[in-house]
């Protein structure tokens, strides 16, 4: 593979502020469940990663650094949100075969997690915690 040079700098900004647009339009399609823009935006995704990984570290100036920090940041946000929305399909799903929800402390068992007795801190609180 070719790598860019330091005169395609520019070109290596342009890529990385069109990765920005296709992910602030993945957001955007994301929270209206728009699932053609959805994978539009991945594919567009899949060829900028495809350009994006000729350079070298060195082609990659202050400005191209932030605007790949930028990317970074906003391919997270979407993650979570992706993340969020599979949660609450899953938890719909479990309603309408009437399993348990999420979160339902058993028959029998305390609301209050046995390592935090006296703070009245649910014991679903700590379900989802990180170790």
């Amino acid at each position: 593979m070719k790598s860019m040079s330091a005169s395609s700098s520019l070109t290596l900004r342009d890529t990385l502020s069109r990765m920005i647009d296709v992910l602030q339009q993945e957001r955007k399609a994301l929270a209206s469940m728009n699932m053609e823009e959805i994978l539009g935006c991945a594919y567009e995704k899949h060829e900028l990663c495809e350009q994006l990984e000729q350079a070298r570290r060195e082609d990659f100036d202050e400005e191209a650094k932030g605007q790949l920090d930028a990317a970074r940041r906003l391919n997270e946000v979407n993650r979570q949100l992706r993340n969020l929305i599979a949660a609450n399909v899953s938890a719909r799903l479990e309603a309408i075969m009437g399993g348990p929800a999420l979160y339902r402390a058993a028959a029998g068992q305390p609301l209050v997690s046995p390592s935090i007795k006296g703070r009245g801190a649910p014991a679903y609180a700590y379900a989802g915690a990180r170790g």
